[in-house]
């Protein structure tokens, strides 16, 4: 059985439609890279964040190599990840154990780190807003690198 579409003519076709998205304003991108960059978060279960001055202080991710580091806005996380197109999971994150004198502070860590523990995908938009998403699709949280 012959294929319906050559291998050849079906990449053409791919470039084709990329470079029709990006003449409409929309960016497309086969790879999706994440890494090397602070991703600092801007919303998580749909509520906005406020966003620190200093995005070493706030909720925040950096993904380079097979490591996750960064901040839940408390203490310092740090773990392992796979990502593999748009499927990403985060291995199990230590914390650093520092009392968070900031209630909303604490209360932000700990939705973010459920967050992170649930995200089996992610979508990027723009090349710089990182959506996490869980099994269903689902928005966990958004990020945004600057």
């Amino acid at each position: 059985m012959r294929p319906l579409v050559r291998p050849a003519a079906f990449a053409a076709l791919l470039l084709s439609a990329a470079a029709f998205l990006t003449a409409c304003g929309t960016t497309v991108s086969l790879d999706e890279p994440i890494e090397s960059r602070t991703w600092q978060l801007v919303s998580i279960r749909s509520q906005p964040m406020p966003l620190d001055p200093d995005p070493q202080r706030g909720a925040h991710l950096q993904f380079d190599g097979a490591r996750v580091t960064g901040s839940g806005g408390c203490n310092r996380i740090s773990g392992s990840y796979q990502r593999t197109g748009h499927a990403l999971r985060l291995g199990q994150l230590a914390a650093t154990r520092m009392a968070c004198l900031d209630g909303g502070r604490s209360i932000i860590e700990t939705d973010f780190l459920a967050a992170l523990q649930a995200t089996t995908q992610y979508s990027l938009a723009g090349g710089n807003r990182l959506t996490l998403l869980d099994g269903g699709g689902r928005t966990l949280a958004v990020l945004e690198s600057r």
